[in-house]
């Protein structure tokens, strides 16, 4: 599964407010939503949060294991 925990993160430790970051980034209230409840979201929308946010995707995802897969 692939969690946005670092993302969130990311807006803690920067002080940043989600309703900026999804001007700078441009992306809508219904993707933010996505983001926050680890559903998908296409590269293109990780792209511009790494425009906006200057980092790199890692800096924003993570794989956390399927324990039921293994």
């Amino acid at each position: 599964m692939i969690s946005y925990k670092p993302f969130q993160k990311m807006l803690i430790d920067r002080g940043l407010r989600k309703q900026q970051v999804m001007a700078d980034a441009r992306i809508s209230n219904a993707t933010m939503a996505k983001l926050n409840t680890n559903s998908y979201v296409s590269l293109e929308i990780i792209d511009k949060l790494c425009q906006s946010l200057n980092c790199q995707p890692g800096a924003l995802i993570e794989h956390i294991q399927d324990e039921s897969k293994e």
